[in-house]
Order: structure tokens, then C-alpha cells, then sequence
């Protein structure tokens, strides 16, 4: 076991536990800064509330910090054998993937279902399609500051048995209102993996090695949406579109059974409470406790200050809020572009809806190349400059170069994707512009990713629930204006829209981190300064 002595214990306890309005005095308990209360019943409510917090400095006095046993520590995630650690990071990919292939399948189904639920609006036939996405707002804000206080392990494997049982009745629903609950619901389960991953993989690697992890569990939310509507098309074609469903939850059920076995917990503060816990119990010493049970551990209050903290990253640190913008519109962009993609070649290039499904292999191709080329690069550029830099340390910037690049690949892909398809030329075009979208797209999201768990690290789940909210926004909301843009503009000049609106916040912001980053984690009490 290892502790700290009692002083620093005391004075950690203290440091929690400060209120910055006064001083405690002895006599009273209230703070010199405070007014006195003007009704007994309020006196009486103070006067608990101090004494609870004198009692709680007492005991703070003689409480020993249970941590790491070394630098070493066979317990800690970092130091875990690269073969476990590899094996939890597929395991957690793989719930991405299977959740993301529910997303996007039933988007060549949109026809039967509106004709099944007699829907005549666009809009109404694109929510059916983009409703999960706005579950995929809300469920971040309250699964990423759970998953700091109960662990990774836990509320990813309940929120993915909560995603397939909703998922499965998805497939029953007789009315559109029943059909839009359940896909909600579903969807609140759904984005666990999307929610948490990137803190697990934060609590298993370091800095140097984790570009190329990203670049697998980029690639399995990315593919997948990209599989679901291939898989579906013919589905649909074949069968009905409740297999779009019923399918999922059989592959669901499969691998929610190799999760069971195989995710152990890696979120450190969570681990070493399971230590103190056992250890308060083997020796009879209460006083065993980590830093982190020193904090108010109240659900209210927990929930509170996690759901706060999301609040506060997104409205407050400059660093998230331009990089939950930027990549909320590359995936808004995406998701635009899965859902527009059945109409496109059914009416443009008069392709059957199984056949027109095949083109969604070229942004499957250009999501693997740009996942797994992305985080190859961004490590090699990480590694690169760290070795070139004067004190041979790492700096999140480092995650910024492949940026401007991939940056470039959006725009490039988006121009010629929209004026293939707008002139109708050969289709291969129009999936080559798709494809040089796609790479452009992972490799944004990897330097995105790696860039917020480097800068956030104890807090990176929150930070990336936070992105979560805005990039489940345009998903939810670009599909259902995707066909009043391109009845208007035309795929020519809509996509170009959106290639210029990419080259202007891309750039701006990644010039910004690259020069001012350092500066903006160092005014920030959430992000590891530089």
C-alpha cells in the first residue's frame, strides 16, 4: 500500500475541501466573510452544515492516501501489457462499430418506412433517419461524468444492454411516434462508446503511442455508418427493413458477450477506490481513503458538478469549443452526405437500391485509409517534434500540423464530389471526391481526438462529451436540410458551400492552436498546461 504521511494528508484534505468566502474559526464554525443568518431556522441549517465540514476536517486529519505503489504499479492501465491493453481498446472499438452500423442503416430503408408509416414530408422522412443523433446530444452529458464516478467498465456495459434492448423493439413499432421513441431510446444507449472510449483509451496509453490507437477506434464509429446503409440496402431489398434492427441486436448480443469478458476497469481513480476498499476491509483501518472519495460523492452533487463541468468546457475553454465546432461540421457533413446518398444514385444515376447501396464502399475505403493513415501521421509528427523540441517534451500542438492537411482533403473531396455528381458525370468521379472527403474527414477527427486527450487528460471524457453535444447536433440536424439545400443550390454549388465554410473555421482555428494553444491550457484550470 502506499500512502503519504498525515501532514500532507492534512493539507490535501485541506486544499478540497477550501472555501474560498472565509476562514473557519473555532468558536462558531461560520465564516468571517459571511453574514450571520437572520431566522433561527437558518442559523440551525448553517451551523449543521459547518459542524459536517469541521467533523470532515477532523478526520482528514488522520486519514492515509491509498495511490499508485510506484511508477510501476502492475495496477495502473499505463503499465498494463500491451497485448491487455490492445485487447480492451478492439473490445471498446467494437461496440463503436456495432452501434455506429445502427445509426446509418435503415437510410436506404427511409422509403419503405415512410410508405409503412404514410409520411409524405421530407422532413419527416430524414427525422426518422437522424433522430438518434439527438439522443447522441443528451446521452454525453450524463454517461461522461458517470463514467468518472462509477468507472468506464460499468456504465459502458450497462448503456450498451440498454441500447440493444430498445434497438430490438425498434423493429416492432407499429406507429412513426413509436418508431422515433424507440430509436431515441436506443440512441441514448448508443453513444456510450462514442462518449467514453476516448477516456479509456486516455487511462491506457501515453501520449507518444496513442495516435495510433485513435486511428482504430476513429475508424470504427467512421466505418461503420458508412457499412450500416450498404448492409441495409440490401437488406431491404432481400427482406424487410425490421432486419435492419433485428440484425444489429443478434450481432449486438455477440459482442456485448465478448465485452463482458474481456472489459476490466481502466478509469485510475475508480481502481484505486476498489483498492482502498479492499483494504479498509482486510486491516479494519477506516482512514484509508483515495484523493478522490475526499470529494463530495452525493449523486446530486456528483452529477451537478460533472454535468456543470461539460457545461463549462464547452462555453469557457476556447481550445473545446473550436474543436467541438470544427468537428461537429465535418461530421454534420458526413452524416449529410450518408443520408442524400440513396437519392443521389437512384435518381441521378438510376441505379437499383442495392446496386446504389455499393457506392458507400468508397467512403468506407476513404474512412480506413484516412483512420489508419491519420494516426500513423500524427504520432510520426508528434514523435517528430517532441525529439526536435529544446526540453525533448511533448506539447498537444504537436497534434495540430495534420490539421491544415486534412483540412485541405475535406474541401478538395467536397468540391469535386458535388460537381460530379452535379454535372452527372461517371460515377467513379463522384466516388473518388466521397473518398478524398472521407480520408480528409478521420484524419481531421484523429488530430481532433488526440489533441483533447492530451490537453484534458483526468477530465478527457468530459472533454469529449462536450464535442459530443455539438457533433450530435449537425448530425441530427444537417441530415434534415440536406434536401431543401440541394433542391435549391444543386450538389454543385451546395457542397461547395460547405467546402469554403471547412477551408475558413479549419484554418482559423488550427492557426490559432498552433500559436496560441500553449497559452490557452495555461490559463485553464480543466487542461494540462504546457
Amino acid at each position: 500500500m502506499a500512502t503519504v504521511d498525515d501532514k500532507t494528508s492534512t493539507k490535501h484534505a485541506a486544499l478540497s475541501n477550501h472555501e474560498p468566502s472565509g476562514t473557519l474559526t473555532p468558536s462558531t464554525g461560520t465564516s468571517h466573510s459571511q453574514k450571520l443568518p437572520e431566522t433561527d431556522s437558518e442559523k440551525a441549517i448553517v451551523e449543521n452544515e459547518d459542524e459536517q465540514m469541521m467533523q470532515k476536517a477532523d478526520l482528514c486529519a488522520t486519514i492515509k492516501i491509498v495511490t499508485w505503489d510506484g511508477a510501476d504499479d502492475p495496477s495502473n492501465p499505463k503499465n498494463w501489457s500491451f497485448k491487455r491493453k490492445w485487447g480492451i481498446t478492439v473490445v471498446v472499438s467494437l461496440i463503436a462499430f456495432m452501434t455506429g452500423i445502427s445509426s446509418a442503416i435503415i437510410a436506404p430503408a427511409g422509403k419503405v418506412i415512410a410508405e409503412k408509416f404514410d409520411i409524405h414530408t421530407s422532413f419527416r422522412k430524414q427525422l426518422n433517419f437522424s433522430i438518434i443523433q439527438l439522443a447522441y446530444v443528451i446521452g454525453p452529458l450524463v454517461l461522461a461524468p458517470l463514467s468518472e464516478v462509477y468507472g468506464r467498465s460499468f456504465i459502458l456495459q450497462a448503456s450498451n444492454v440498454f441500447f440493444l434492448i430498445f434497438n430490438f423493439v425498434n423493429g416492432f413499432a407499429d406507429t412513426e411516434g413509436e418508431f422515433l421513441a424507440f430509436r431515441f431510446l436506443s440512441g441514448l444507449g448508443a453513444c456510450a462508446p462514442l462518449t467514453i472510449g476516448g477516456g479509456v483509451l486516455s487511462d491506457l496509453w501515453r501520449p507518444e503511442e496513442i495516435g495510433m490507437v485513435i486511428g482504430l477506434y476513429t475508424l470504427a464509429p467512421l466505418l461503420a455508418p458508412a457499412l450500416g446503409p450498404l448492409l441495409g440496402a440490401w437488406i431491404v431489398e432481400r427482406s424487410t427493413w425490421k432486419w435492419c434492427f433485428f440484425s444489429i441486436t443478434i450481432f449486438g448480443v455477440v459482442v456485448q458477450t465478448l465485452v463482458f469478458f474481456t472489459l476490466k476497469e481502466t478509469y485510475g481513480p475508480r481502481i484505486l477506490q476498489i483498492k482502498a476498499e479492499k483494504l479498509r476491509k482486510e486491516t479494519g483501518n477506516y482512514q484509508l481513503r483515495t484523493a478522490f472519495e475526499l470529494k463530495d460523492l452525493r449523486l446530486v452533487s456528483i452529477m451537478r458538478t460533472s454535468l456543470v463541468r461539460v457545461i463549462i468546457l464547452l462555453t469557457t475553454q476556447p481550445v473545446v469549443i473550436f474543436l467541438s465546432i470544427y468537428f461537429a461540421m465535418v461530421y454534420g457533413i458526413i452524416y449529410l452526405m450518408l443520408s442524400s446518398f440513396p437519392s443521389l444514385w437512384t435518381t441521378y444515376y438510376h441505379e437499383s437500391v442495392g446496386i446504389g447501396g455499393l457506392n458507400y464502399i468508397a467512403i468506407m475505403i476513404g474512412l480506413t485509409i484516412g483512420a489508419q493513415g491519420g494516426g500513423r501521421i500524427v504520432d510520426y509528427v508528434y514523435k517528430t517534434l517532441k525529439a526536435r523540441s529544446p526540453d525533448n517534451t511533448g506539447r498537444p500542438e504537436f497534434r495540430v500540423p495534420l490539421l491544415f492537411f486534412s483540412t485541405l482533403l475535406v474541401a478538395a473531396g467536397l468540391f469535386m464530389y458535388g460537381w460530379s455528381a452535379e454535372t452527372r458525370t461517371f460515377w467513379l468521379s463522384a466516388d473518388i471526391g466521397a473518398a478524398i472527403f472521407s480520408i480528409g474527414a478521420a484524419m481531421t477527427f484523429a488530430s481532433i481526438q488526440t489533441y483533447i486527450i492530451d490537453s484534458y487528460t483526468l477530465f478527457a471524457a468530459s472533454a469529449i462529451g462536450a464535442t459530443a453535444v455539438l457533433r450530435s447536433l449537425t448530425g441530427f440536424g444537417f441530415p434534415l436540410f440536406a434536401p431543401a439545400m440541394y433542391s435549391k443550390l444543386g450538389y454543385g454549388w451546395g457542397n461547395s458551400v460547405l467546402g469554403f465554410a471547412v477551408l475558413a473555421v479549419g484554418y482559423a482555428g488550427a492557426l490559432v492552436l498552433w500559436f496560441f494553444g500553449h497559452r490557452l491550457r495555461e490559463a485553464s484550470p480543466y487542461a494540462r498546461g504546457g
